[in-house]
């Protein structure tokens, strides 16, 4: 079985008189029914010699560049999506024939990245951009997402300080009563918290960290008169806990109130 010749279709695309530009299509043919369509495309000098010969306008670069069938195809869809955009001046645009794609992705983040951002708020208000409804959806995908890497985190029983940075982007983890968690984690040159944070009632929360780490224990392993009761782990970090407090209120000299929130982390 022979393998017909390889099709050939040329369009000038520009002729002057030293030099013409020039599109080449061709088929490279196969036993199966794989497409394979390259071009060609080219700027090229009018050749004086008897056999016409044509060499590229330029060879550094190159004024000539072949692509395969896949350049090709990509050409093709970036022309498509973008060109008509692009001619009438758009900067970003969403094709709605491909919403979720890359370049969508791209378009949005260029529309929440734009520096006014009261007249973004404005704007998304006004037209009612964003339902209700996908708003408490995105919320609570945010929140899955952060389950889920905390799940991962528990399973490569990571140091502290990983657990702060995720506790610190997920500070509603702790509980809603929280303005802000503060920058500032010294009670003095000797104690250092995990976290402390500043509540509503404008009273300072102390927030200690244990990492499930070996044979750590929330509550004892007997009961006492049918009661848990707290392990001698969750005694020691209770203690250094509110060690912690007597620190922040002889601090203070007893002009702050402080309370304090124990999260133990356990499998």
């Amino acid at each position: 079985m022979s393998i017909k010749p390889i099709d050939h279709l040329a369009k000038i695309l520009r002729d002057k008189k030293t030099v013409v530009t020039r599109a080449v299509f061709w088929r490279i043919p196969h036993r199966t029914d794989t497409q394979d369509i390259r071009l060609k495309i080219g700027r090229y000098k009018k050749s004086q010699d008897w056999n016409h010969r044509e060499e590229p306008e330029s060879l550094t670069p190159k004024s000539e560049l072949t692509l395969d069938d896949e350049e090709f195809r990509n050409l093709i869809d970036f022309i498509q999506q973008n060109y008509e955009p692009f001619r009438a001046g758009t900067k970003a645009f969403i094709p709605l024939e491909r919403p979720f794609d890359s370049n969508t992705a791209q378009a949005v983040k260029a529309l929440f990245n734009l520096p006014e951002k009261r007249e973004l708020l404005d704007f998304l208000s006004k037209n009612r951009i964003i339902p209700e409804h996908l708003l408490l959806a995105l919320h609570h995908k945010r929140r899955m997402d952060a389950i889920a890497t905390y799940d991962d985190m528990l399973a490569d029983d990571l140091t502290e300080p990983p657990w702060q940075k995720w506790f610190e982007q997920n500070p509603w983890v702790l509980g809603t009563e929280f303005v802000r968690v503060l920058d500032e984690r010294a009670i003095d040159t000797e104690h250092i918290s995990d976290f402390l944070m500043q509540a509503y009632d404008g009273f300072l929360d102390i927030v200690e960290i244990k990492r499930p780490e070996g044979r750590l224990t929330f509550w004892a392993e007997k009961l006492d008169h049918g009661n848990y009761v707290p392990s001698a782990d969750l005694t020691k970090a209770i203690t250094q806990a509110t060690r912690y407090i007597y620190e922040v209120e002889r601090a203070n000299k007893g002009d702050v109130l402080s309370l304090f929130s124990f999260k133990w982390q356990c499998k």
